[in-house]
C-alpha cells in the first residue's frame, strides 16, 4: 500500500503566526526545562534515580533514644522512600552508606543520581569523595529553589502531618514522634499513589503488599506474657507504636518500655469510638537560613556604624500631652475604667408601649407607618388560598448625641425574612444594582439616537 502525503496551505493573519511561533518557543523552553522529568522514567530496572530529603530537625522534644532528626531518600521513579533518625547532622553520611549498601546488597539496584539541597552535611568533602568513588552524579539545586527538590519536601511535608494525625489521637509522649514517623514512612510506602500506577512497594520490590498485619497506631492491646505464674494475669495491657524493621512483629510501649511482641490481641474498635476531637500536637520542621559571608560583613559593618551615630545622638522623647478621646470621655472615669452603657431599648411592641417612654416609642412607630404609607412601600390584599404570610417585628433604637444624651426614637418595622422557605416562599432573588458606568452609556446612546428620556 503506498502512502500518500498531502500539503495543505493554510492562510493565516500574521498576528496569529507570530502567536503559534511565540507558543512554540514556549512549548521548547518547557520541554527543556523538565527534560530530567522524562528522563527518570526510561532508567533501567535495576537503576534507581535517588532524591533525598534535608537532614530536617523537628521543633519538639528529642524523641526516644536521642534522635532529633530525621533523613529520606526516596526513588524518583517508584516513589518508594527510606527513613532513618539521627542524632545529629553529622551522621548523614553514615547513613547514606547504610542505604547505599541495604539498595545493593538487598535488592540489586545502583544509584545513578543523588538529588540533593545545598545543607551543609551533602557539601562535606568526604560526601563529595564517596559519590565520585561510587560513580553517582550529585545534582544541587540552585539557593533559594526548594521546588527543583519537590518530590523531598513534599515527602517531608507529607510524613509530618502524618504524624502530627497519628499522635493527636493517642496520649503518648511527644517523644514517641520518632516511632508515629517510622510508621509512617511504612505505610506510606504501601499505599496507592498518584505519581505512579502501582503501589510504590510493589514497583520497588516486584511483589504486592500484604496490609492484613497492619494495626491502627496508638491503639491498645493485650499482649501474652512470655513467662507467667498460674496466679498472674495472662497478659499485660500495651500501646501499640511501630513495626520492628529486623523480625516480624509489633513494638508494643508500656510501663516506660519498648518492647517487640509476635502478635496480640488489638482494641481497634475501642479506640475508634474514644478517640474524639484529639488534640493539638505541635511538630514542626527547622527551616535553616541560608546565610551568604559578604552580605553578613557588609550587614554588620552597616550597623556598626549607625551604632556609632545613634551613641551621639540623644534620643527623641515626644512632648504631646496624652489624654482619652473626648468623644468617649462621658464613658471613661477618672481611673481609666470604661462604663458599659444599657440603652434600656425594648425587644418588643408590648415591652416599648409598657416602657417609660411609650409616648415616645408610639410616635416613632406612627411616624415609620406614616413614611410607609406615603412611599407605598407595600399594598394590602388577600392572602393566596393555604398560604401562611410571614410575620413581622418592631425594631427600636435610640439615638444619641456626642455627650451620650438621647436625641431622636427610631422605630422600624421590618419583615421576618429568615422564616421563607426555598420553593415555597420563594423561587429566585434579585437585587437590582446600576453602575455609574451602565447610566452613562444608556445617556450616551438615548443622546445619540434622540431618544426620549
Amino acid at each position: 500500500m503506498e502512502s500518500v502525503s498531502i500539503a495543505v496551505k493554510l492562510d493565516i493573519g500574521k498576528e496569529t503566526a507570530r502567536s503559534i511561533l511565540k507558543m512554540s518557543r514556549r512549548l521548547k523552553q518547557l520541554e527543556h526545562q523538565f527534560q530530567g522529568l522524562h528522563m527518570r522514567r526510561t532508567l533501567a530496572k535495576g537503576d534507581v534515580d535517588l532524591r533525598v530529603g534535608n537532614g530536617a530537625r523537628v521543633a519538639a522534644l528529642a524523641a526516644r533514644g536521642g534522635y532529633q532528626y530525621f533523613i529520606t531518600f526516596t526513588d524518583d521513579f517508584s516513589r518508594y522512600g527510606y527513613i532513618y533518625l539521627m542524632r545529629h547532622k553529622s551522621e548523614a553520611l553514615e547513613k547514606f552508606k547504610e542505604f547505599k549498601n541495604e539498595v545493593q546488597n538487598q535488592h540489586g539496584k545502583s544509584i545513578k543520581a543523588l538529588r540533593s539541597d545545598r545543607g551543609g552535611e551533602y557539601l562535606s568533602q568526604d560526601f563529595d569523595e564517596l559519590l565520585k568513588e561510587c560513580g553517582i552524579v550529585s545534582q544541587l539545586t540552585p539557593p533559594g529553589t526548594p521546588q527543583w527538590n519537590g518530590v523531598s519536601e513534599r515527602r517531608n511535608r507529607t510524613l509530618l502531618d502524618m504524624v502530627r494525625s497519628m499522635m493527636s489521637h493517642t496520649d503518648l509522649p511527644t517523644s514517641f514522634w520518632g516511632y508515629a514517623l517510622e510508621t509512617a514512612a511504612f505505610t506510606l510506602n504501601r499505599v496507592p499513589s498518584k505519581s505512579v500506577q502501582k503501589t510504590p512497594h510493589e514497583m520497588w520490590t516486584g511483589r504486592r503488599p500484604n496490609m492484613s498485619f497492619m494495626k491502627i497506631w496508638g491503639c491498645k492491646a493485650y499482649v501474652k506474657h512470655q513467662m507467667s505464674t498460674k496466679l498472674e494475669p495472662k497478659s499485660e495491657k500495651c500501646t501499640f507504636v511501630g513495626y520492628p524493621k529486623e523480625t516480624k512483629g509489633y513494638y508494643f510501649y508500656n510501663e516506660n518500655k519498648v518492647f517487640v511482641a509476635r502478635t496480640g490481641v488489638f482494641l481497634e474498635k475501642e479506640f475508634l469510638m474514644n478517640s474524639g476531637e484529639g488534640r493539638n500536637i505541635k511538630l514542626e520542621e527547622v527551616q535553616q537560613l541560608q546565610v551568604i559571608e559578604p552580605e553578613v560583613e557588609r550587614i554588620s559593618q552597616a550597623v556598626e556604624e549607625n551604632s556609632t551615630d545613634l551613641e551621639t545622638q540623644p534620643l527623641r522623647r515626644s512632648t504631646r500631652e496624652r489624654h482619652e478621646p473626648e468623644r468617649y470621655g462621658f464613658l471613661v472615669t477618672t481611673h481609666g475604667d470604661v462604663i458599659l452603657v444599657d440603652q434600656d431599648e425594648p425587644k418588643t411592641y408590648q415591652e416599648a408601649v409598657a416602657s417609660p417612654d411609650s409616648e415616645k416609642w408610639l410616635e416613632a412607630m406612627r411616624s415609620e407607618m406614616d413614611s410607609m404609607s406615603e412611599n407605598q412601600v407595600w399594598t394590602l390584599v388577600e392572602p393566596p388560598e393555604g398560604i401562611k404570610p410571614i410575620g413581622c417585628k418592631w425594631v427600636f433604637k435610640k439615638k444619641t448625641d456626642m455627650d451620650g444624651n438621647v436625641q431622636t426614637y427610631k422605630g422600624r418595622l421590618v419583615a421576618k425574612g429568615f422564616r421563607q422557605i426555598h420553593g415555597v416562599d420563594y423561587d429566585e432573588t434579585f437585587s437590582p444594582v446600576a453602575m455609574i458606568k451602565s447610566i452613562r452609556i444608556l445617556l450616551a446612546v438615548a443622546a445619540f439616537h434622540d431618544y426620549e428620556i
